[in-house]
Order: C-alpha cells, then sequence, then structure tokens
C-alpha cells in the first residue's frame, strides 16, 4: 500500500492503492457475476468513515472495485474529541488495506455544499463514476442530550437541530452529489444511484422527522430512475435489515441480534445489483437488501442469510 502525498489525512484527498490479493468474503455470488471483477468500476460512498457506509466501502473493495469515500473524522482521536461515534477514515484505510481495491479518501463534511461539491468535482476530473451510494448520515447524533434521551419524543419536542441533520444535512446531501455526478454517468450510459433507506419510510418507526427522512429518500430515487431511466442509469432505494454497527455493539444487549446483518452485507448486495443484468427493471423501485441476497445467492461474510424484514415487522398489533 502506499500514499500518493506524504501528507496522508491532512490532504483532502489522500490516494490508497490496495494491491494484495483477498478473497471476497461473500460466500456464494450470482451465477452472472461469480467470475466478473469489479476492477474496472468506480464507486462512491459517502459517510464512509464507520457504520454501514465503511461495509459498502469494505465490500466494493474486496471486489475489487477503486472506492472513493467521504467522511469527517480523519481519525479516531479526531472523532472522540469531536464527541462522535468511534470510527475514522484513517482506521477504514487500515482495515482496506489487505483488500484488492484501490481507496480514495476524501474529508468532507457534507453539512457544507462546497464540500461536497469540491469532492464531486475530482470525481468528474477522472470522468469516471459507476455507483454512487448516498449513505452520510448524522441523524443518530446527540440521541441523548443533557440526559434526556429525546429521539422517542413527538414531533412537537423534537429539537429542531435533528431536522437539520437529517433533512438539511443527509437529505440535501444526497440531491446535491447526486446532482453533481450524474451527468457523468450520463455521459457513459450506465449508473446505479443507491440511497440507503429504510422501513421507517413507510411505518412510524419512533421518530417523525426520520420517517419523513426515509420517505424523501425514497421519493428521490423514484424520480431519479424516472429521469435517469432514458440515459441507461439507474436508482434505487435499499433497506438494510439490522446492522451489527459500532453502534449498535456498544449497545448489544438491548438488541436480538439473531437476525442482524455485518456492515459488509449490504455492500456485496449493491455489488451483485451492479451486476444484474436486470438492473433497469429494478430502478425507481424500493429494495430490501436481504431479499436480493436471496436472489443473487448472496450469503453474509460469516455464512449466515439474514431474512428479510417485512411490513408485519412494524405493523403493531
Amino acid at each position: 500500500m502506499y500514499l500518493t502525498a506524504p501528507q496522508g489525512f491532512m490532504r483532502q484527498a489522500s490516494v490508497f492503492c490496495l494491491q494484495q490479493n483477498s478473497d471476497v468474503p461473500c460466500l456464494q455470488q450470482p451465477s452472472y457475476g461469480r467470475l466478473a471483477s469489479m476492477k474496472d468500476v468506480v464507486a462512491l460512498v459517502t459517510g464512509a468513515s464507520r457504520g454501514v457506509g465503511r461495509g459498502i466501502a469494505l465490500s466494493l473493495l474486496a471486489e475489487g472495485a477503486t472506492v472513493h469515500v467521504t467522511g469527517r473524522s480523519r481519525s479516531d482521536a479526531e472523532a472522540s474529541l469531536g464527541g462522535k461515534r468511534a470510527g475514522s477514515l484513517e482506521g477504514l484505510a487500515l482495515e482496506a488495506a489487505a483488500l484488492p481495491g484501490r481507496l480514495v479518501v476524501h474529508h468532507c463534511d457534507h453539512s457544507n455544499d462546497a464540500e461536497t461539491e469540491r469532492v464531486a468535482e475530482e470525481i468528474r476530473a477522472a470522468n469516471s463514476l459507476d455507483i454512487l451510494v448516498n449513505n452520510a448520515w448524522p441523524g443518530y447524533e446527540n440521541m441523548v442530550e443533557d440526559g434526556d434521551f429525546t429521539w422517542p419524543r413527538p414531533f412537537w419536542e423534537q429539537p429542531v437541530w435533528r431536522w437539520d441533520a437529517m433533512i438539511g444535512t443527509a437529505l440535501r446531501a444526497a440531491f446535491m452529489m447526486s446532482r453533481a455526478v450524474a451527468p457523468t454517468m450520463i455521459s457513459t450510459q450506465r449508473g446505479l444511484i443507491v440511497n440507503i433507506s429504510f422501513w421507517a419510510a413507510q411505518f412510524y418507526d419512533g421518530n417523525a422527522i426520520y420517517g419523513m427522512a426515509k420517505a424523501a429518500a425514497d421519493k428521490m430515487a423514484a424520480d431519479f430512475a424516472h429521469e435517469l431511466r432514458p440515459h441507461k442509469v439507474a436508482a434505487v432505494a435499499l433497506y438494510p435489515g439490522l446492522v451489527r454497527t459500532e453502534a449498535v455493539m456498544q449497545n448489544a444487549e438491548y438488541f436480538d441480534l439473531s437476525n442482524s446483518e455485518s456492515p459488509r452485507f449490504i455492500g456485496h448486495v449493491i455489488a451483485g445489483l451492479w451486476r444484474d443484468p436486470a438492473l433497469m427493471s429494478k430502478s425507481g423501485r424500493v429494495l430490501v437488501a436481504a431479499e436480493l441476497a436471496r436472489e443473487y445467492d448472496i450469503a453474509d461474510v460469516d455464512g449466515y442469510r439474514p431474512v428479510p424484514l417485512s411490513p408485519a415487522d412494524f405493523v403493531k398489533s
């Protein structure tokens, strides 16, 4: 592994070429993709310093892709000083070192449109982007304020900053990044935009703002798909299940993890979706990662095959 610049993470974009051979941890892949390397595929995953985004980036790197990532936390020390959850771009690069793909790190705060645009401009300069995963999500931060767990409060008692985080930052960032890179995909007549979403878009899941943000992410993908279809670019909303992120594992005693997913699982599903000859027929739809995994014969990294969640899991009796 080498750095293109001695300043490493102090540069806004640092490139890591990860050339060691490594087995893809997905146990089985679809028959049409089993021998299809992603070495010529370029992806961008926003919000990849931790959680689902980090897992997606690692999975795509394991499949051989070039993966651009964004994140706010350069190092774990910086994350802890800033009051953020564990996870950093530096840690991601260390974990990715044994994987065959190529990692390109962009330090970026998506609450600032200029930083989002800077990342997009660096990608446009290379004139190559196949997959965009809109994952950046500051909405789970500060659930406890001054000892008070504010997440489940009714909407009239919700702090306004939570709206700004979920709508003004996460949802806006998904739109702004998609808007900025769509012309690159259109120029090559291929591409896939994935909005990471959840069942809260369709059913009440404990927080009204959360539900509105996810519903908007689904609608964004559907309307993007309509406008991109003539250009052979797909857009979908993709639902994970319960993911064993750092935050979930820190509070594991409060969760039933028997049907949970590793953070990398959904990344291998995205790789399968990209390889799918019927991708355009799925464009505009809400897709469930575990359902796609069954279709593509993809298991999680530990061999487990998660059971897809369904509306019945969210409808109160």
